[in-house]
C-alpha cells in the first residue's frame, strides 16, 4: 500500500503567514505513527475544523497537516490485537486534524488508544452524521448526568441551538424525556429546533444582557453551552438549585463574567467539557450510548453529505454562522 497514492485535503501555512488549504495526492509512507491503518469511509466538518482549515482559529499545532478531526472506516493493517483487519472503527480527538494527519484523506494511521469499534446500533455514515459534535453533546450529556441531572429535575437549556452541538444536544435530551428550551438568534429556525424535539424556543434578543444581576431567576436544570460569554454568564445567574452546565464551546466569546453566587448559594456546578483529552474507556461508553439511547432520531434529516472534493469550498459557512445541523464528507466508498 505504501506505492499507492490517495487523496486528502492539506493544511499548510504560507510564507506570509497566511493558511492555506489544498486537495494533495500522498502516499502511505507519507502517513503519521500509529498501531492501525484505516480506510476512510467518512469524515465530517465541524466548527472546529472549519477554525482549522479557514485560519480563523489557532488550531493547527503542525504544519502541514491532513485536517477532519474525525473519521470512520476500515481497518487494513493493524499491529494492536485489538483491532483486526476488515474491522469498523471510529476516531475522534486527541491530536486527529490538528497535530496529526486526518479524516479528510482516504486512509489514515493512527494509534490504537484513538480509536473505538465502531457501536452496535450505529454505520459508518451514521457514525460521521454525529461525528465530534454529536459525540462532544453526547458527552456533555453523560457528565450532567453523571452530575445528577434527570428529566424530572426541571428544563434544560441548549444554547447555539442551531450548531451541530446544539441541534444534536437536543434531539438527544428530547429522546431521552427531558424539556428542552432552545435559545438562537434565528427565529426563523423556530420550526426546525421544534421538529428536533425542543419544547420552547427563545430568541437572544429576548435577554437583556447589559443588565444582567448575579442572580436571576432560577429556571434551569442544565444547560448545554455552545457559545461563551454574556450568554454563558445569564445562563449561569438563572439555573435552579444544583443544576448543571456542559460548558463545550466559545462560538461567541471565551470569556466568562460571573460571580460565586450561583455556586456557593445555589450550588450550580460549571463542567468544561473536553472531547480531545478523555480516557479510552469513557470514549468507548459515550460511543456505545449514541448507538443506543443517545442516538438522536432526526440524524439523517438534519445531516447534508458533500464530496471530498468540494470540502475546500465548504468552510466559510461555518465561520460565518450559515451552516446548519451536521455535514458529512464522504471520503471513500
Amino acid at each position: 500500500m505504501s506505492h499507492i497514492s490517495f487523496s486528502a485535503l492539506v493544511i499548510d501555512r504560507a510564507e506570509d503567514g497566511s493558511i492555506t488549504r489544498r486537495l494533495s495526492r500522498m502516499t502511505e509512507d507519507q502517513l503519521d505513527a500509529g498501531e492501525v491503518t484505516i480506510r476512510v469511509a467518512f469524515s465530517s466538518i465541524n466548527y472546529k475544523d472549519a477554525l482549522a482549515a479557514t485560519g480563523a482559529g489557532k488550531i493547527i499545532r503542525r504544519f502541514p497537516c491532513v485536517g477532519g478531526i474525525d473519521l470512520a472506516g476500515e481497518v487494513v493493517r493493524s499491529s494492536d490485537e485489538r483491532y483486526a483487519i476488515g474491522d469498523q472503527v471510529v476516531a475522534a480527538g486527541f491530536d486527529i486534524g490538528v497535530a496529526h494527519h486526518g479524516g479528510y484523506a482516504e486512509y489514515a494511521r493512527v494509534p490504537a488508544d484513538w480509536i473505538v469499534p465502531l457501536p452496535d446500533g450505529l454505520s459508518p455514515l451514521e457514525a460521521m452524521a454525529l461525528g465530534t459534535a454529536g459525540f462532544t453533546a453526547a458527552l456533555g450529556i453523560v457528565r450532567m448526568e453523571d452530575n445528577g441531572l434527570s428529566p424530572d429535575r426541571g428544563p434544560v437549556l441548549v444554547t447555539g441551538a442551531t450548531g451541530g452541538v446544539g441541534s444534536l444536544a437536543i434531539d438527544m435530551l428530547a429522546g431521552l424525556g427531558y424539556e428542552v428550551v432552545a435559545l438562537t438568534s434565528k427565529a426563523i429556525q423556530a420550526d426546525y429546533l421544534k421538529r428536533l424535539g425542543a419544547a420552547d424556543v427563545k430568541l437572544v434578543s429576548s435577554i437583556d444582557l447589559d443588565r444582567l444581576r448575579p442572580l436571576e431567576g432560577a429556571r434551569w436544570a442544565g444547560a448545554v453551552d455552545n457559545v461563551g460569554g454574556p450568554l454563558l454568564s445569564w445562563a449561569i445567574s438563572t439555573m435552579k438549585p444544583e443544576g448543571t452546565i456542559a460548558s463545550i464551546g466559545n462560538a461567541a466569546s471565551a470569556e466568562l463574567h460571573s460571580t460565586v453566587f450561583p455556586f456557593i448559594l445555589r450550588g450550580v456546578s460549571l463542567m468544561g467539557i473536553n472531547s480531545s483529552l478523555i480516557s479510552h474507556s469513557v470514549s468507548r461508553r459515550v460511543w456505545q450510548r449514541l448507538g443506543a439511547d443517545l442516538k438522536p432520531r432526526h440524524l439523517m434529516e438534519i445531516t447534508r453529505e458533500v464530496a471530498l472534493e468540494a470540502l475546500p469550498g465548504c468552510f466559510e459557512d461555518f465561520i460565518e454562522g450559515r451552516a446548519k445541523g451536521r455535514t458529512v464528507v464522504r471520503i471513500g466508498g
